[in-house]
C-alpha cells in the first residue's frame, strides 16, 4: 500500500519502505526479549529473532533496499545489555550484513548501552531523533525537538493494535498502523516487529493510557489506522469511528 509516492507499506508486515532513501523502516525490536522473559520465570518460545529476520528478508526481496533503519528499542532491557541480548545483536548484524545493508538505530528507551557496540558492529547509531533526507525518525518517549523542513515524522513506541471483537465476545488483536498529524507535519506511527509486543488497543484504551507524550498534541481519535495480518493491509479509518463499533 503507498502512503505517499515515496513511502510504502508492505502487504502484510510492520514494515515500511522508503525509495527516496532505499530504506526499509521497522521499530520495536526488542531482542533478547525470551531471554530477559526466562529470568524472570516465564518460559516462551525463541521465536523472535526468527520472525524479524524473516520479515526483513521478505520485505528486502521485494525492495532491494540498501539500509534498515531501526526506530527505536532494538533491545529489550533497560538497564545493562543482557547476554541474550548481545547474541541476538549480534545475529542481527550478521542478517544484515549477508543481506549487505547498512544498519540505522536511532535510540529508544531501551536502548541504553547500544553504543558500546556501535564501533565493532558497525552501526550507524542517533540518540531520540535523527533527520535523514526529508524525513524525521524518532523512537517517542519524548517528543520530537524540530519538525521544521520535514514531509513526514515516523516514531515507535506506542506499539499500536486494533482490538476487535467476534460474535461470541472473544478479542483478537491487529496491529496497525497509525497515520495522522502532530503539529502540522504527517505522522506515521509504526506497530511493533517484535513477535510478541501485541500492542495497545487503540481503538478501545483511552487516549489518556497511551505512552508517548506526542499524543498530547495528536488526536489519536483522528488518525487512520492501517491494520496489517494474514499477508494483508488494510485501511480500517480513523480510530474515533471505531470506537463506535
Amino acid at each position: 500500500m503507498m502512503l505517499t509516492k515515496d513511502v510504502e507499506l508492505i502487504d502484510g508486515l510492520p514494515i515500511i519502505y522508503i525509495k527516496s532513501l532505499s530504506a526499509l523502516v521497522c521499530a520495536d525490536l526488542h531482542l533478547g526479549y525470551e531471554g530477559v522473559m526466562a529470568k524472570k520465570g516465564s518460559l516462551l518460545p525463541k521465536v523472535n529473532l526468527k520472525s524479524i529476520t524473516e520479515s526483513l528478508a521478505q520485505a528486502l526481496e521485494r525492495t532491494r533496499a540498501k539500509q534498515i533503519i531501526v526506530d527505536g528499542d532494538i533491545k529489550n532491557e533497560f538497564s545493562n545489555v543482557d547476554q541474550e541480548e548481545f547474541n541476538e545483536l549480534y545475529d542481527f548484524v550478521q542478517f544484515a550484513k549477508e543481506k549487505k545493508v547498512q544498519l540505522v538505530l536511532i535510540k529508544g528507551n531501551h536502548d541504553n548501552f547500544v553504543e558500546r557496540y556501535k564501533e565493532p558492529f558497525k552501526l550507524v547509531v542517533y540518540r531520540q531523533e535523527a533527520k535523514i533526507g526529508k524525513y524525521l525518525f524518532f523512537h517517542g518517549e519524548e517528543p520530537p525537538k524540530d519538525t521544521s523542513g520535514v514531509s513526514m515524522a515516523i516514531m515507535g513506541h506506542e506499539h499500536p493494535s486494533i482490538g476487535i471483537y467476534n460474535a461470541v465476545g472473544t478479542k483478537e488483536k491487529v496491529r496497525c498502523f497509525l497515520l495522522g498529524s502532530y503539529r502540522r507535519v504527517p505522522l506515521l506511527v509504526l506497530p511493533a516487529i517484535n513477535y510478541y509486543a501485541a500492542g495497545t488497543d487503540v481503538n478501545i484504551e483511552p487516549s489518556r493510557a497511551l505512552l508517548s507524550p506526542v499524543f498530547k498534541h495528536a488526536d489519536i481519535d483522528r488518525m487512520k489506522a492501517i491494520a496489517i495480518g494474514y499477508g494483508s493491509t488494510i485501511d480500517f479509518g480513523v480510530v474515533g469511528k471505531l470506537r463506535n463499533l
